[in-house]
């Protein structure tokens, strides 16, 4: 007697059914992502590819971010170096102005203005740090507040208290750029000529170039200048012009490295789009295509029940009854 059963009737609807049903699921979570798949397993044999796209992509966002932190801090310290040049600029023209109008009772106190604007610079901080202190960047470089203090100090060096460690940055990867600064090079020379012209003031005798400057008493820089302090002060513009010179190089040195970081930063920008396009290109699903998937999934699931609801009705059982 031939057997008769429901069992793989059944059993072949029910499977039809959990695979429409997955389709559906796969289709929504494509609607979702718009991806093709959620993780690395989705993508079968282009996974290799993508994780070496996706790896590709980490270390580009890598240059990316330390070129903005570097962009960031050569425009601070370009600030910073425009305010050191404003000093010494300001410090040239007030010495000029009063040889000019032969009277120079007040230079001293517009020198000390000038000055405290150079350290206002070589002390400038970006992100709570010193820019130019070099590695020590957690205390001010430049530690001479007043011009009395720089003639105190046994020596122009012994006012920085700045290391010789310049900052760099890995722009790209063959590139490491140096893009940081001391204030003992940018403000070194500024400082000493404003220690001379305070030391000579105080009555000690300076060197200018090789030549000897002897006051004839302390506080000599007043009223109308002798010729011996008219001549220490042409002296003092040609050191002021060799300083600001070096503060003017020194800026220019670091507006070649911006120009640098900033076609660094260009390429990655233009490299990360053009690696966002090729992944879209291997992940992306197109939307339309997806909700087709999900309707056609969904017809399939409501076909599938209604051959299981159809089998309840054609079983033995039921003829047997």
């Amino acid at each position: 007697m031939t057997r008769v059963a429901t069992h793989a009737g059944y059993q072949s609807a029910l499977l039809n059914l959990m695979s429409a049903q997955s389709r559906a699921q796969q289709a929504q979570e494509r609607i979702a992502s718009e991806k093709i798949a959620t993780d690395m397993a989705g993508y079968g044999r282009s996974a290799e590819q993508l994780t070496t796209l996706t790896a590709t992509q980490e270390r580009l966002e890598g240059f990316i971010g330390a070129g903005q932190s570097a962009a960031a801090r050569l425009d601070a310290q370009d600030l910073a170096m425009g305010r050191i040049y404003e000093g010494g600029a300001g410090a040239r023209e007030a010495i000029a102005n009063s040889l000019a109008a032969g009277g120079v009772t007040n230079l001293m106190t517009e020198l000390q203005l000038h000055y405290q604007t150079i350290q206002g610079g070589l002390n400038a901080q970006h992100q709570g740090s010193y820019l130019f202190g070099g590695g020590n960047s957690d205390d001010a470089p430049a530690t001479a507040s007043t011009m009395a203090d720089l003639a105190a100090a046994p020596s122009t060096a012994s006012t920085f208290a700045n290391d010789t460690l310049k900052q760099k940055s890995r722009i790209d990867e063959n590139t490491l750029v140096e893009t940081g600064f001391v204030a003992s090079e940018l403000g070194g020379g500024l400082t000493d000529v404003f220690r001379t012209i305070q030391s000579y003031q105080n009555g000690n005798a300076v060197v200018i170039d090789g030549v000897t400057y002897t006051p004839a008493a302390p506080g000599s820089i007043t009223g109308k200048p002798t010729a011996e302090v008219e001549a220490f002060l042409k002296a003092t513009l040609k050191a002021l012009d060799a300083a600001n010179t070096e503060v003017t190089n020194q800026t220019a040195k670091n507006g070649l490295v911006q120009n640098q970081v900033k076609s660094a930063l260009d390429a990655h920008e233009s490299q990360k789009i053009a690696l966002e396009k090729l992944m879209n290109d291997k992940t992306g699903y197109d939307p339309a295509q997806a909700v087709t998937d999900l309707q056609m999934a969904q017809v399939a699931i409501q076909a599938s029940a209604q051959v299981i609801n159809t089998l309840r009705s054609t079983s033995l059982l039921d003829l047997l009854r």
